[in-house]
């Protein structure tokens, strides 16, 4: 996102909390760590000063979901009202089963708040290749200034005025796509992937409902289109993630070899919690999170959702 900003010409300095990294990318114009391979904007600067970054016009949250919180409220000392804070953590909180939306105004009450959301692999944006996004924000003015900071002829915002509906898609199809992973690791073919993808968008649909989100919202970029990419694709943390598992391999050591947060799996329970809550089904998200949290069996899993009962198709 620093990368993309700087296309679209503005003036950009990068926080990281790893000295090596803010090293790395002043001296060297590159970020080997979590962007290998691509080469750095040379008027994009890096500081482990949190008040320099905050000293901004615009301020994308770019940690992971479960440390949001904890990052806005470092960030809040140094924070200037009327900044706009821009969420681009896809999650739910698991302690709370908050929204990002929620955990950052909690923590910056006077930062105006939008969400950017929709399928994006990071390497591709920072290559510069074409990418189409949401931007969801509840006040159009500030949602269309966004869009024009931030947008370009490669890299395009589609303004919505329905945060919530872009942080549920967001959240969700992370677990979904682990569900995925495991289809393709296990073998079990692509009709049962596109039946995972189909009956998944059903249930963040449902979710995203009872939250207050508009169905439309998930048809687009920030629900189906992000649910697509996420779900296909071993770029995908998540996938690649699902589909060791459905290979047999054990969970701490996929993780334990990883650099980068696969956020699905801290996500599951969070929203199968919210489901809960709410009163909504969600099927398939459970089965994700009893493997991955409560000691389910792969075998197990699938078997249960294929004893389901047979139902009317719809949401």
């Amino acid at each position: 996102m620093a990368l993309t900003a700087r296309r679209a010409g503005r003036d950009v300095v990068l926080w990281a909390r790893e000295p090596g990294v803010v090293a790395a990318i002043n001296a060297n114009h590159a970020n080997p760590d979590f962007l290998p391979g691509v080469a750095l904007d040379p008027g994009l600067r890096a500081t482990g000063d949190l008040a320099e970054a905050a000293d901004a016009d615009a301020v994308l949250l770019v940690a992971p979901a479960q440390h949001l919180r904890a990052a806005c409220h470092a960030l809040a000392p140094h924070w200037r009202a009327g900044v706009p804070a821009v969420i681009c953590a896809k999650g739910i909180e698991l302690a709370t089963c908050a929204l990002m939306q929620d955990a950052v105004a909690a923590a910056l009450p006077d930062a105006p708040i939008a969400v950017l959301s929709g399928p994006t692999f990071a390497a591709e944006v920072a290559r510069g290749l074409p990418t189409a996004i949401t931007l969801a924000c509840d006040d159009a003015s500030l949602g269309r200034r966004l869009v024009e900071a931030l947008g370009t002829a490669t890299f395009r915002p589609y303004l919505s005025d329905d945060p919530i509906g872009a942080q549920i898609g967001g959240a969700v199809k992370n677990v979904l796509a682990i569900a995925c992973g495991i289809v393709e690791g296990r073998g079990l073919g692509d009709n049962a992937r596109a039946a995972l993808i189909t009956r998944g968008l059903a249930e963040l649909t449902r979710l995203a409902m009872a939250k207050g989100g508009r169905p439309e919202t998930l048809m687009g970029l920030s629900g189906l289109g992000d649910l697509i990419l996420t779900a296909s694709s071993t770029q995908s943390r998540n996938y690649s993630l699902g589909f060791a598992l459905g290979e047999g391999r054990a969970l701490a050591d996929i993780l334990g070899e990883r650099h980068s947060v696969t956020e699905g799996v801290y996500s599951a329970g969070a929203v199968v919690d919210m489901a809960g809550r709410l009163g909504v089904e969600m099927p398939i998200s459970a089965a994700v999170d009893a493997v991955i949290n409560k000691g389910q069996s792969l075998d197990e899993a699938i078997r249960a959702l294929l004893s389901r009962p047979f139902r009317t198709e719809g949401l």
